[in-house]
């Protein structure tokens, strides 16, 4: 069976944690722990979250920048900032690396690996560019928050309360080296893809690609890369152990199976609650409306589970 899985940020840094490269690690080798047994028995393309990474270097870049105008106030001309995409295709690197390394610390050698860094099409049109509403990186201290609002950069309280910067979220159209990731596949390999949702690029008419600055949801881009691979199964895995009803209350309840059709209203109803549970849902939606056996939402330590047995959300095309 060929499967795509979209491994959630939570797998790389969970909430609290300082944001260093050894904690990214210990929990890579976590995940990995749990994708091992996946990667033993199916054909496995791995996506995987940024948010915190590339928010980080984001504050790290703008840092750099304050400290050499500090430094030398008669500069010419400001310190260039590092564009998102730029950031992106760094994160997509350095956790594939890390992926691809812990991963294959547990699979025997017949079991190849490789990380390829995939630019993802959007449009240069899209409506999210007038509009950032995807936080990225940790929350920020009040000074930094303040300075941000100062010069322009889009952020913003978010539902718990956390001083957020925001970036502009497009559609995913389709993943440019989808055919390399594919060949790979054929080959025998476990690929690691579309780390980060990948770098955005649109298609220029006289210079050729040409990044933007924006990040594009992960989730989404897994559906979409599922599609071109022609994988029979797209695994969102996550820290939560199934999609939930009324998520947030006491009258929350998991649901076991979804059709395309329910999928879509239930996000529509905003019965999902706050959090980020409706871009996985649409993502889980799309791909089987594309073509795809099935979706599945579920814990990072039920990856196997998900599939032998059916735990999780299963979004499917109908429900008999």
């Amino acid at each position: 069976m060929r499967i795509v899985v979209a491994l959630g940020g939570n797998a790389l840094l969970r909430r609290g944690e300082p944001m260093t490269p050894s904690a990214q690690r210990e929990n890579v080798r976590l995940a990995a722990r749990a994708l091992a047994p996946l990667a033993m028995e199916h054909e496995l393309v791995v996506t995987h979250g940024n948010g915190p990474q590339v928010g980080l270097l984001a504050l790290q870049a703008a840092a750099y920048a304050r400290s050499q105008a500090d430094d030398d106030p008669g500069l010419a001309s400001p310190v260039e900032s590092v564009p998102l995409d730029v950031l992106g295709a760094q994160t997509e690197g350095a956790i594939g690396y890390m992926i691809e390394q812990e991963l294959g610390n547990l699979l025997p050698f017949e079991k190849p690996l490789a990380t390829i860094l995939t630019m993802i099409e959007v449009a240069p049109d899209d409506p999210a560019f007038e509009n950032p509403t995807k936080p990225i990186g940790h929350e920020l201290p009040t000074t930094s928050y303040e300075r941000l609002q100062t010069i322009g950069v889009p952020v913003a309280i978010d539902s718990a309360g956390r001083r957020r910067r925001l970036a502009a979220s497009p559609v995913p159209v389709d993943v440019v080296e989808a055919a390399a990731v594919k060949r790979l596949v054929e080959e025998g390999r476990i690929v690691i893809a579309s780390g980060g949702g990948g770098p955005p690029v649109y298609l220029h008419h006289s210079r050729g690609w040409e990044g933007v600055e924006a990040v594009v949801d992960k989730d989404r881009v897994a559906a979409v890369l599922g599609k071109r691979l022609n994988a029979d199964t797209l695994l969102i895995l996550t820290n939560v152990d199934a999609v939930y009803r009324d998520w947030g209350t006491d009258a929350a309840v998991p649901i076991s199976r979804l059709s395309v059709t329910e999928a879509r209203e239930l996000v529509a109803g905003g019965g999902l609650g706050v959090g980020s549970m409706t871009p996985k849902l649409e993502a889980a939606a799309d791909f089987v409306e594309s073509g795809g056996r099935r979706a599945i939402i579920a814990h990072l330590d039920a990856g196997l589970e998900a599939i032998q047995l059916g735990t999780g959300t299963h979004i499917i095309g109908e429900i008999e």
